[in-house]
């Protein structure tokens, strides 16, 4: 039996037998959970090991690459910039960002870019993973090509095309980069563990991810569909986020590093307000905003219907992963997860190193998520 480490309140005794079967079940290699409600830990669990091969122990400290879990911090950080009324959801991009206004994307607005509604889910040009490195060609080319659907109209999943179209907002706005603005802001003043753009002291205790065997673009039968074109260009694979020049570099929307207690240290404190401790990362008022749904179809990435709001997604018959109607979530490619829950107060999540094969969440991270709303349940009677 593997061994778990950390704390667990006896309430939610269920979460850690959940985690325990995780492993117990072959389906772990290393991995974290953890949760807060009403602005305390109540659980942070880790076990396992860190490296692919099974050697080095997974530690409190440990850190990973989270993927598009990446994509909650980075709409966090742009709507900070609302919240101080440095940047207007209904402005157009060009407003702060005038190249942008190239081949018909005048009628492009913020809060589009936020809902995965802009039509620029992925490059036109083709790219290779070293451009993502390059954080000027990578926006040059999206600031000059036209949008694949009318704006505002249909959602279609920015992979990764989020991140740095967010992070030249921030950019142009700040003057800063977002990873920077995100560390200044949030990070330190909270205490988090959590990097995008990881300076090199952190490397010995980074967790190594064992990936699929398949590409990110893998399942999509079409190349030349919106889905074909997204993710397939540049070709991913879930071990490039083993290499030093990808976790140097700022990819706002899939190359975080971090774990659960930094991610839950943040979800936790928007299910309680936006507030923690004296440090305001979010008001009541934008945490209203996430919720408005902006778009409610079938996405022309990911192939099911998401119900959209700024930033995150929603709950939605498809994906009832918290009863609760004031929920937004998101999680990244592999199986990580954070859950913001207003209703409950809680803020709760996932992260390992053993990546599953989907796009859109995990069995290991929804039974851990059943598992404490069912606890939670069972204590409030």
């Amino acid at each position: 039996m593997t061994e778990i480490h950390g704390t667990c309140d006896e309430r939610f005794a269920a979460v850690q037998e959940a985690f325990a079967k995780n492993f117990d079940g072959g389906l772990e290699r290393g991995a974290c959970f953890a949760a807060h409600l009403d602005g305390e830990p109540i659980v942070d669990l880790w076990a396992g090991t860190r490296d692919a091969a099974g050697e080095q122990p997974w530690e409190r400290d440990t850190i990973v690459n989270v993927y598009s879990t990446t994509k909650a911090m980075a709409a966090i950080t742009t709507l900070r910039l609302v919240d101080r009324g440095e940047l207007d959801l209904d402005a157009p991009v060009s407003s702060v960002w005038p190249e942008f206004a190239a081949n018909g994307k005048e009628s492009v607005l913020v809060r589009h870019l936020l809902s995965h509604t802009s039509g620029l889910s992925g490059w036109q040009e083709p790219v290779a993973i070293e451009d993502l490195y390059d954080w000027d060609r990578t926006c040059g080319l999206l600031a000059a090509q036209a949008p694949w659907w009318e704006p505002g109209t249909e959602s279609g999943y920015h992979a990764i095309t989020q991140g740095f179209l967010l992070g030249e907002v921030v950019r142009r706005v700040t003057g800063r980069t977002l990873g920077t603005v995100f560390r200044e802001e949030i990070a330190e003043p909270l205490g988090v563990d959590f990097h995008i753009g990881l300076d090199e002291q952190h490397e010995p205790r980074l967790g190594e991810l064992v990936p699929p065997e398949q590409s990110l673009a893998s399942g999509v039968l079409d190349e030349g569909s919106v889905a074909g074109r997204t993710l397939g260009n540049p070709v991913m694979r879930g071990d490039i986020a083993n290499t030093r020049g990808w976790r140097a570099a700022e990819i706002p929307a899939a190359n975080g590093q971090g774990n659960a207690r930094a991610v839950a240290t943040v979800a936790g404190t928007l299910a309680c307000g936006g507030t923690r401790d004296g440090v305001e990362v979010l008001s009541e008022r934008t945490l209203d905003l996430i919720l408005e749904e902006q778009c409610h179809r079938q996405d022309l990435v990911l192939g099911v219907p998401i119900r959209w709001g700024l930033g995150f997604g929603l709950r939605s018959d498809v994906i009832p992963l918290a009863p609760s109607e004031r929920m937004f979530f998101w999680g990244g490619w592999g199986g990580s997860l954070v859950v913001v829950d207003r209703d409950e107060r809680l803020g709760f999540s996932y992260v390992m190193n053993k990546m599953g094969e989907g796009t859109l969440g995990d069995t290991r991270g929804i039974g851990l998520a059943m598992a404490l709303y069912g606890a939670l349940a069972e204590a409030r009677g």
